[in-house]
């Protein structure tokens, strides 16, 4: 490593200990790095050592993050999300920015004991959903009506049929919301359905569960699964610390 590499202070989590905590080592970007905690009062920053620089999000660089942060949440049961890439300076920043947060941390610390995030996005099945447009004798005729034109004449045809497929859409994505949504959040402590990413993502939930509820939970989410295989793919992931339902602002006051 270069000596001259000026070195920052990388935040995975929060942790709540009164002990001097061990989660052993990280490798970033090729270099082995000790995982050490920074602790105020009851409360602790996980922190690693690395080069002072902006850290992109890409595959690898997400993976030391999760991996970390699973590490930590297998040894504590209460921990608070922090975003991917936060560098801090010093140490004695760290201390200052915990410090700062620690009312909140305070706070947070009997809500989200015990407590995991689980994430659940359901995909359309690409032959599903087109089989569900043709099911629509209108769209099905506007298709045909488009398929023999130019460009410049079915342009509002396309467009119509483009609002249609779009409505279909929204009336499954509602459909998912109550046969799958709904009966995962009656076992969560708290749910969120975020917005779908792309035209063929059905539904993008978080759920807040308590790790007692786990097993139910999945229980639940394997059922919904069986019924819906054949129409959808399920991309069910966790146990995260609870990034969805925790909002830091992880700022070092000016002094």
């Amino acid at each position: 490593m270069a000596e001259h590499e000026e070195q920052g202070i990388y935040l995975f989590c929060g942790i709540q200990t009164d002990q001097e905590d061990e989660f052993g080592t990280v490798e970033i970007e090729d270099t082995v790095r000790e995982i050490f905690t920074i602790r105020h009062e009851d409360a602790a920053m996980v922190c690693a050592e690395v080069p002072m620089k902006i850290y992109h999000p890409n595959k690898d660089n997400l993976m030391f993050h999760q991996n970390t942060v699973s590490k930590v949440m297998d040894q504590k049961d209460t921990v608070i999300p922090i975003s991917f890439g936060n560098v801090f300076k010093t140490k004695d920043d760290v201390k200052v920015l915990l410090e700062n947060l620690y009312p909140q941390f305070k706070k947070l610390f009997p809500e989200i004991k015990g407590k995991i995030e689980l994430g659940l996005k359901v995909i359309g099945k690409k032959e599903w959903l087109e089989s569900k447009v043709n099911e629509n004798p209108e769209a099905v005729k506007k298709a045909e009506a488009v398929r023999g034109k130019s460009e410049a004449a079915s342009y509002y045809e396309r467009i119509q049929l483009g609002g249609m497929a779009q409505k279909m859409v929204t009336e499954i994505q509602h459909e998912i919301k109550t046969e799958i949504f709904a009966p995962l959040k009656e076992t969560a402590e708290a749910a969120k359905a975020n917005d779908p990413l792309g035209e063929k993502m059905l539904l993008n939930a978080s759920f807040l569960v308590d790790r007692d509820q786990e097993e139910a939970f999945d229980q639940k989410v394997n059922e919904a699964h069986e019924k819906w295989k054949d129409k959808v793919d399920f991309n069910y992931t966790g146990p995260w610390p609870a990034y969805n339902f925790v909002n830091i602002r992880l700022t070092v006051e000016e002094s």
